[in-house]
């Protein structure tokens, strides 16, 4: 008979790669981050949270600094990881190209909102977590990665500044937006996404009428004909 080893024995690599080690993690994580999501209510997001959570599991303290190294900041991630998984899940039904540029962002933001919501009571929790000041790299970091899965659903393919100007306006929405959604509700949410968006797409509609690049052109124009001795008219 083979003795079935502790979870913190598959954390080491074997001959065959590291798949054991991440299968664990991966199915313990969901796991601890169920049992976190049943308490955070009670608990509050903070490492009596993760510690709770663990214990749940049957996790001792060296597995949970092996898991969640960080604590509540880790758990906070696999938290919004999931919501853009189910986010994006949910928006499967709705294909990106039946839809206009501005209801597919609606679309996006919408099923994650509702993602969230499903777990209210720690989405309230972990926001109030992510809002601390020492935290605020990581809600921004989540927000971005929120926004970026939303813009490469809805087919953006940009690589220029576009890329980091789309992401960082949606960006802007999301994270009200949710503040929103988790505590005034669904149509207060709904009616600030729509009055947002409507505002982003009159701005892209005016920016697309000027030439923004025109001044950098000149002066790049008027450096080139000095250096290479034109004639500057």
């Amino acid at each position: 008979m083979t003795e079935t080893p502790h979870p913190t024995e598959h954390t080491a690599s074997t001959k065959g790669g590291d798949q054991p080690s991440s299968d664990w993690a991966q199915r313990t994580e969901q796991a601890v981050l169920d049992a976190a999501i049943a308490r955070a209510g009670r608990l509050g997001w903070n490492s009596q949270l993760v510690r709770a959570a663990c214990e749940a599991e049957g996790l001792s303290l060296g597995d949970q600094e092996l898991l969640l190294p960080h604590g509540p900041r880790d758990l906070a991630a696999l938290l919004s990881r999931r919501h853009d998984a189910e986010a994006l899940k949910a928006l499967e039904a709705t294909p990106a190209h039946t839809l206009k540029i501005r209801e597919r962002i609606s679309a996006g933001v919408t099923a994650r909102l509702e993602a969230a919501a499903k777990d209210a009571e720690a989405s309230k929790k972990c926001a109030g977590f992510l809002a601390l000041p020492f935290n605020a790299d990581l809600g921004i970091s989540l927000t971005w990665d929120t926004a970026d899965k939303i813009w490469r659903w809805a087919g953006d393919t940009a690589t220029d500044q576009n890329h980091y100007s789309k992401r960082t306006i949606l960006s802007g929405i999301l994270a009200p937006a949710m503040t929103i959604r988790l505590f005034q509700g669904k149509e207060a949410a709904d009616a600030f996404v729509a009055r947002r968006i409507e505002n982003v797409m009159a701005f892209e509609k005016w920016k697309a009428g000027k030439d923004f690049d025109a001044p950098v052109r000149k002066i790049t124009d008027f450096l080139g004909r000095l250096r290479y001795g034109a004639k500057v008219e």
